[in-house]
């Protein structure tokens, strides 16, 4: 009896052993859940992760006591916007673009708290990022119609690509172009890094005003889009060209906020525009068709542009 009995305790010591054994043991090492930055290095978000180092955020990425959303651009998306901007490639960009840009434009692609797609959706059409610019937060603007669309302060759409990627300090969503911030690139390059303002930027090249443009400034740009230049008179000359465009410019900056309705208006051109009520409002030049105003305000760190859709035409 008493060899029975240590047989089935013996028996039963046993089999909890080997339930311990298999579920791994209260001893064993829990592998703790990677961070911002170590999620993005196994993805491949080497670009990124290089202009946050220079940038001298990276304790931003892998803050513990974090919970971020962070918008992270593929290596692709570095790529195209340095070509947009001249660069030969990301590496370029990252070097030659100060810190203290890298800096905005990084933090342009955070949001202060964990947000998941569900999350975003639910944030509404408008969302604060972590970068400040004329002292309020700079916001976002989503599109959830068809996935995730986010259009940035150049006017331009990134969409999100892989969204929910999970880390220890907040979540990453991974998009296909690099937001552009308000106030950081000059009003040159951010007719640069907008497709609808091709013809716009060749026209300035060939007049030679890009560095006019590049400088302090500050200056107002009526920007018109590529359908507006293909719909505006053709092979002017160089001195003519120049005057068209500098017809668009202001010598100050003027928010729309700011615009005198009704009120002549001089131009770098030296000749005077009227900007009139309206919705939308319209600039009234040499003809007797008006451009309409489609979008304003996008901020540069020289000035301030606004969207028309016809090329203004001077006195020639």
């Amino acid at each position: 009896m008493q060899i029975r009995n240590f047989i089935k305790v013996s028996l039963a010591a046993i089999a909890m052993i080997a339930t311990l054994a298999a579920c791994g043991g209260d001893d064993d090492p829990v592998v703790p859940q990677p961070n911002i930055a170590d999620v993005a290095k196994a993805q491949g978000f080497n670009a990124l992760l290089a202009a946050v180092t220079k940038a001298g955020i990276g304790s931003t990425f892998t803050n513990a006591n974090a919970q971020l959303t962070v918008f992270a651009p593929t290596d692709a998306a570095f790529t195209d916007l340095a070509k947009k901007l001249g660069f030969a490639d990301a590496t370029a960009m990252v070097n030659a673009l100060p810190a203290s840009a890298l800096q905005s434009i990084l933090t342009y692609h955070v949001l202060g708290s964990k947000k998941l797609a569900a999350d975003l959706i639910a944030g509404g059409a408008t969302q604060d990022t972590a970068y400040t610019f004329a002292n309020a937060p700079a916001k976002l603007r989503f599109d959830f119609t068809n996935g995730v669309k986010i259009t940035d302060a150049a006017l331009t759409v990134a969409t999100v690509v892989t969204a929910n990627v999970p880390a220890s300090n907040g979540v990453i969503h991974a998009v296909d172009k690099v937001l552009v911030p308000p106030g950081v690139l000059n009003i040159v390059q951010m007719a640069q890094v907008n497709p609808q303002f091709t013809s716009l930027v060749s026209a300035v090249v060939a007049a030679n005003l890009q560095g006019t443009l590049s400088g302090t400034g500050p200056f107002t740009v009526f920007a018109p889009t590529n359908a507006a230049f293909a719909a505006a008179p053709q092979n002017l000359t160089i001195p003519q060209l120049t005057t068209v465009l500098t017809y668009h410019v202001l010598g100050s900056q003027v928010l729309s906020t700011q615009i005198p309705f009704g009120t002549p208006v001089a131009t770098v051109a030296g000749q005077n525009i009227t900007i009139n009520t309206g919705t939308p409002p319209t600039i009234k030049d040499t003809t007797s068709v008006a451009a309409k105003i489609v979008a304003v305000d996008v901020r540069a760190s020289n000035g301030v542009i606004h969207v028309i859709d016809k090329v203004l035409i001077p006195a020639l």
